[in-house]
């Protein structure tokens, strides 16, 4: 049974970028996903006029397609993929301003997030925070609060607003003008396509080609970060105590999915593999994982509505029991209720 040192090692022949296969699952994904918001207009001249019905069809699967196209940038930022490409560098900077993530603070935040998941003390900085129950019982009304909101559903539900255009944006512009400039150009970009959309083409084709799609992406990738982290049986350590290894194990879960949303989320279910060595490219996370026998044995958790609800249903770190737990766990559950409900 490989661990530590010797378990990355093992990964190591798989982290190597197919450079013919890198763009081809970028340009493959990228016209796809150019087709479905053309097929979210409605009309194309005198010749065609799509029903609402398709048209509903075309934006959920944009939906998608900015979901895995995302997972693509992704592995570009994290110099995986299509390193020092003059071609891909501009489509991705670009998609980052379309997506309303911003270059500078998303990769500031996501290392760091690489470099210390699952620390007990630091692991809050590009992910949900976590609390120690002693920790929560302690705060301050409002501390809870802000806490327990951040970690609600209706936050990852609304995420498009909450997360990335005020956290991603507004947030850290706010907090470095100077270092996150491009968090405002982000801004202006994206809203400029939005009233271009609205006044040209209708409040219609807004929704569907514009709103519609983000919101669905936005929420469906907050959720999977959440769920990557925060799932029945995810370990939590004191900085002391912590290695890069094991929070890969056992801090990072492998979200079973059907292949079909697999391929929409490019293997990102395959997270444990993502933190163990972030230099494999998403394609080539099934085979790794077939090829190695340790890395089969990660925490399993789905899309299924009982594993989602498992997931959500987690508040805080119980040093006791070395476990997150919920409000019912903590024999606190009368007065959780009154601190969500004001």
């Amino acid at each position: 049974m490989r661990t530590g040192k010797d378990l990355i090692m093992a990964t190591k022949p798989f982290a190597k970028e197919i450079r013919w296969k890198s763009w081809y699952v970028t340009l493959s994904t990228f016209l796809m996903l150019v087709l479905c918001i053309v097929g979210t207009f409605p009309n194309y001249g005198h010749y065609y006029e799509p029903n609402i019905m398709l048209r509903i069809v075309f934006s959920i699967f944009t939906a998608l397609l900015l979901s895995r196209f995302f997972i693509i940038f992704h592995d570009y930022q994290h110099h995986t993929i299509l390193r020092k490409s003059f071609v891909a560098s501009i489509i991705f900077t670009m998609f980052g301003f379309y997506m309303i993530t911003p270059p500078s603070i998303w990769k500031r935040s996501h290392d760091h997030h690489h470099n210390h998941n699952a620390k007990l003390f630091s692991a809050s900085i590009g992910s949900f925070p976590i609390m120690t129950k002693q920790k929560f019982l302690d705060a301050s009304n409002k501390e809870r609060m802000i806490y327990l909101a951040i970690r609600n559903p209706i936050n990852m539900f609304f995420a498009y607003f909450t997360t990335f255009m005020f956290g991603m944006c507004i947030q850290s512009f706010m907090s470095s003008p100077r270092r996150h400039w491009d968090s405002l150009l982000t801004l202006i970009f994206h809203y400029s396509a939005a009233v271009f959309l609205f006044v040209y083409f209708g409040w219609d084709t807004w929704f569907l080609t514009f709103f519609l799609p983000f919101f669905l992406s936005h929420m469906l990738g907050s959720y999977l970060f959440y769920a990557q982290h925060n799932f029945p049986g995810v370990i939590f350590k004191k900085n002391a105590d912590w290695n890069y290894t094991d929070a890969a194990m056992e801090s990072s879960s492998y979200m079973k999915m059907n292949p079909i949303m697999q391929w929409f989320t490019a293997n990102i279910g395959l997270h444990h593999i993502h933190h163990l060595n972030s230099k494999i490219p998403f394609y080539r996370l099934p085979e790794a994982m077939a090829a190695i026998p340790e890395l089969q044995k990660a925490t399993v958790t789905t899309l299924k509505p009982k594993d989602i609800i498992s997931c959500l249903k987690l508040k805080v770190w119980d040093q006791e029991q070395n476990k997150m737990i919920g409000f019912t766990e903590m024999g606190y559950s009368r007065k959780m209720r009154t601190i969500v409900a004001r």
